[in-house]
């Protein structure tokens, strides 16, 4: 269909929000971003953005101004949590030369993408305080202040609460998964290199890599917990807390726990895939959709590949209702997919019965010795997928 003059409004100007709203305004529709807060800002910590989600940011040639503010990843390490020793090391050197691996501090890419959007003709309105959606052929957002905007399209951008969610799938609680995690980024006053180091113990785990040329660390540290934890991403606690939980943890795990001066803490909970993702001209996107847990670090891009998806499928449908349908058909498959295994992932690095710890250790340590093109390729179903060739 010819999006020109198609009136949308994308709920969320966050990763999601903002590449579909340059996408479908380089399509020629008419696009409006609401957001809540008053700026356009993330939380401080980073993403990793993996081949498949570098190849829309290429699309929308942004690649470039990326790679100012990442860093570029070598490797992925695996090492043992007492003693920090390597257990499997992943070089990420011997993928294709145009499937880079980046790591970048989720404020600079959200700064990439508004200037794109704005460059592009998107309208980004702050203080926009979402009360209800009314799908219907114009969907109606009504704020908390009163205002009432009527639209050709909505799409809820707006992550793990969204308000458009309940509307289309009614109100499900999450599931505990009985992990907790702190996040938190310290100056890197102590070498780490460029790749990602994910220290492995029983019940455990801490994740670690470089943002902003190397200036910084950013750690996730998760760790099993019987009791309920909100689910925030804004959550402070004391810094303490967890030098505490990771105390048994190496030398080298401690000096860089050290340096946390403020952390956020959170519970992890598993979210179903969405069954409705679209009615009457209105659409979710991104963990909208399909919230997943951080262990294939896969939620942003994911949000992403949705998002040229949806700007593709509306460009080439006979209408809204077909193409929003086109959209959920090709995208559901391969995020369930990424879904379930992020979601079986975790178990791999909390292993806590000693001699099955040791055969899982020993067996990644000769797998990555003797084949470690092996290690790489299970993946390739995610890395190598390029949706902006692809379809979805």
């Amino acid at each position: 269909m010819d999006l020109n003059a198609t009136k949308v409004t994308i709920i969320g100007a966050g990763i999601g929000g903002l590449t579909a709203a340059i996408a479908l305004c380089r399509r020629g529709a008419d696009v409006t971003v609401l957001e809540q807060s008053d700026a356009i800002t993330e939380v401080g910590a980073g993403i990793q953005v993996s081949p498949n989600g570098i190849a829309v940011l290429r699309a929308l040639g942004l690649e470039d101004a990326l790679r100012v503010q990442a860093v570029q990843a070598r490797a992925i390490e695996l090492r043992n949590h007492a003693d920090a020793r390597l257990v499997a090391r992943l070089d990420l050197g011997l993928l294709p030369a145009d499937q880079p691996y980046f790591f970048v501090h989720r404020a600079d890419l959200i700064d990439i993408l508004a200037g794109a959007a704005r460059e592009a003709g998107v309208k980004i309105r702050l203080l926009q305080k979402v009360d209800t959606i009314e799908p219907g052929p114009h969907p109606v957002v009504r704020l908390e202040n009163g205002d009432a905007i009527a639209s050709d399209l909505v799409v809820g951008a707006d992550g793990l609460h969204s308000r458009l969610r309940p509307v289309l799938n009614g109100t499900l609680a999450p599931f505990f998964t009985r992990q907790t995690a702190w996040r938190a980024t310290v100056p890197n006053g102590f070498g780490h290199p460029n790749l990602t180091r994910v220290h492995m113990g029983p019940k455990s785990h801490i994740v670690s890599y470089p943002l902003r040329q190397g200036k910084l660390v950013n750690i996730v540290a998760v760790r099993e917990e019987v009791d309920w934890v909100e689910e925030s991403w804004s959550h402070q606690d004391d810094p303490a807390h967890l030098r505490l939980a990771f105390s048994h943890y190496s030398a080298e795990v401690r000096e860089m726990l050290k340096r946390v001066e403020t952390v956020g803490y959170w519970g992890l909970f598993r979210h179903p895939v969405a069954k409705v993702w679209h009615r009457d001209n209105t659409v979710l996107l991104g963990d909208a959709a399909h919230p997943t847990l951080p262990f294939m670090a896969q939620g942003a891009v994911m949000a992403m590949e949705d998002a040229w998806v949806l700007a593709d499928a509306l460009g080439t449908a006979p209408s809204i209702d077909s193409g929003l349908a086109s959209y959920q058909s090709r995208r559901e498959d391969r995020v369930r997919k990424v879904v379930e295994t992020a979601n079986g992932n975790a178990w791999k690095y909390h292993l806590s019965f000693p001699p099955m710890r040791f055969a899982a250790h020993l067996g990644m340590r000769v797998l990555s010795t003797v084949a470690p093109k092996r290690l790489l390729t299970q993946f390739d179903w995610i890395y190598r997928h390029d949706v902006t060739r692809d379809g979805g």
